[in-house]
């Protein structure tokens, strides 16, 4: 009976001391998140004493150091070195202490002691590592994972650790090296590194940094190709194409292959508007002979390089002509399919807007629609550009009957919309400018908010110019150099833009010719003009309906074209603040943190 009482009497206290524990480790919590140390070390002592818990220690230690009780916290840390001297986090401890009053030098003897003397186990690297981690000693992380690699022999080891750390610390140079460790055995990083070092590095001299360090590798492991392919990369973002290029050419011959990353490479040459470096690399690949399994692929996207080198003015009227002779050869050799339909859109364009054979674009548009087959979608878009060929033919009423056409038969697709702004336009073009308004008006509702957008544009040009018979003539005016740039003489569209001032001057039109002006400068190249336009818009119509454009498209040219990140980033940021209901709104913002160097998805 006396056994089972004491035995009755210690559960009873353990169950009392166990409960304590339990509120004082509540209340000790509290007071550490709302910043109350004093209090919480009171608690943490006794927990700690009681359970020797390094959870406990490091809450504890850590509110003696906010309370600056240095000289306990040193106390304590010695006296439990001598208790437990394999456990270095208390050894990290005491070389904290240090650091936290200026002793920077007898903190790190502590730390390097401490990493020489880690036992040579790979978990135990990891915890020393955690522990320099916890206290922001990160580079001490880092000498601790590399004193680890070379003690365990193996170069791998804490390579995602590492790159972790080196990221966090933006050290590029020791990230690049990583990197450049881990590819040859992890190529699945090759993207990752790519995103990582565009989102880091802020200038050319970052890219040169990696240039040179992948140039050693290669010197000394030239049989590597993911080092050539990253070398290529960085040629990319640097708009080194023709490096790149040479790079690329240079690595297929090596490799024997049939030319994929020239071919992926090419298309992003593409996407960059390098098209005279992209058209190359595609015949490049086309001398390959019909055998190559790019064969087919890479001609069709030389022919688009052309193209769209061709509708940018860069090219002359001879060579359109050859390019428009290449389009019927593919047509000719594999005939219409839904897979040369392009080769007919894209020729039926060359001839309307560059070569002026209006009947011929008109025919080859008709070949394209006899065709079975067809999505709708497909079907639409065709007889909408009929519609704008018609235009330049002067047939203004076939236009306006294909543009209802399309809106009636496809009212379920987004492209009715499309067709009565094509309408609406039209209509403005020919000065009929009520009517253009109130097709205008409805089309403000529109579910696509491009097109409701544009809409809204013309609606307020007219209203905001048909104020006086002066602005009305001027906008007559207007509508007529509309209509030039539509079919694409733009020096004729300059100078009926140039004339408005003179002939109706004082007239209220001056943000929409400059607005007019600047893009018609960018469609031929010309961005230093389009820069001076778009600045006057900005600085003197603040208040044009325009104005959100304006600061879009002059940071476009900053960014894209005159490479001045810097403006482009105020534009963008001007943009996001001051028109946060814009419709650019989004892609600004975006831009914005691009340049910024935020990290988008990675």
């Amino acid at each position: 009976m006396k056994y089972f009482l004491s035995v009755l009497f210690f559960c009873s206290c353990f169950i009392t001391v166990k409960a304590q524990d339990n509120i004082d480790e509540a209340l000790a919590y509290q007071y550490f998140q709302q910043a109350e140390y004093e209090k919480a070390a009171n608690l943490l002592e006794k927990l700690f004493n009681r359970s020797k818990n390094d959870s406990y220690f490091d809450l504890y230690f850590t509110s003696l150091l906010k309370i600056k009780k240095y000289n306990d916290a040193e106390t304590l840390v010695k006296k439990l070195i001598k208790q437990y001297p394999q456990k270095l986090n208390y050894q990290i401890a005491l070389g904290r202490i240090y650091q936290e009053n200026g002793k920077i030098a007898e903190a790190n003897k502590i730390y390097y002691a401490a990493i020489q003397n880690s036992p040579k186990n790979e978990f135990q690297y990891r915890d020393l590592a955690n522990s320099f981690y916890r206290i922001e000693a990160y580079d001490m992380a880092a000498n601790t994972f590399l004193q680890g690699r070379k003690a365990l022999g193996d170069e791998l080891l804490f390579t995602f650790e590492l790159l972790s750390i080196y990221r966090f610390k933006k050290d590029k140079l020791a990230l690049i090296n990583e990197y450049l460790n881990a590819l040859p055995a992890n190529p699945q990083l090759l993207p990752q590194a790519q995103s990582v070092l565009a989102n880091l590095f802020e200038d050319n001299s970052d890219y040169l940094l990696l240039q040179s360090a992948l140039l050693r590798k290669l010197q000394k492991q030239p049989d590597i190709e993911l080092f050539t392919e990253l070398l290529i990369w960085q040629y990319i973002q640097q708009k080194d194409y023709e490096m790149a290029l040479r790079q690329l050419i240079a690595q297929d011959k090596r490799t024997k292959n049939s030319g994929n990353l020239l071919f992926n490479t090419a298309n992003n040459l593409v996407a960059n508007n390098a098209f005279a470096t992209a058209i190359k690399a595609y015949e490049y690949i086309v001398a390959k002979g019909p055998e190559n399994e790019l064969y087919l692929p890479a001609k069709i996207q030389l022919i688009n390089a052309k193209y769209e080198l061709a509708i940018q003015g860069k090219i002359e009227q001879q060579a359109i002509k050859l390019l428009a002779d290449e389009f019927l050869q593919i047509i000719k050799q594999y005939g219409i399919t839904n897979q040369t339909i392009f080769a007919l859109k894209k020729l039926s364009y060359l001839q309307a807007y560059y070569l002026n054979d209006f009947s011929a674009a008109e025919k080859t548009l008709e070949q394209a629609l006899n065709f079975n087959n067809l999505p709708a979608a497909e079907i639409a878009e065709l007889k909408i550009e009929l519609g704008d060929i018609y235009i330049l033919n002067k047939e203004p009423w076939e236009a306006i009957l294909v543009y209802e056409q399309v809106a009636k038969q496809f009212d379920n697709l987004p492209v009715a919309s499309d067709a009565r702004f094509r309408s609406a336009r039209l209509s403005f073009y020919q000065g009929n400018f009520k009517y253009a308004k109130s097709q205008a008006d409805v089309l403000k509702a529109s579910t696509s908010q491009l097109i409701a957008n544009d809409a809204l544009n013309l609606s307020l040009l007219i209203s905001d110019n048909l104020q006086s018979k002066n602005d009305s003539l001027a906008l007559m005016m207007y509508a007529d150099a509309e209509l030039l740039q539509f079919t694409n003489n733009s020096t004729a569209a300059l100078k009926k833009l140039d004339s408005i001032d003179i002939v109706y001057p004082k007239n209220s039109l001056t943000d929409d010719i400059l607005m007019a002006k600047a893009r018609i400068f960018i469609k031929i190249s010309d961005f230093e003009k389009a820069e001076i336009n778009l600045k006057n818009l900005i600085s003197q119509h603040f208040t044009s309906i325009w104005i959100d454009d304006a600061i879009f498209t002059l940071a476009d040219i900053y960014e894209n074209k005159l490479n001045n990140i810097d403006e482009a980033k105020k534009l963008y940021q001007q943009l996001i603040t001051d028109f946060p209901g814009s419709i650019l709104n989004t892609e600004a913002r975006k831009r914005y943190r691009n340049l910024r160097g935020d990290n988008l998805g990675t």
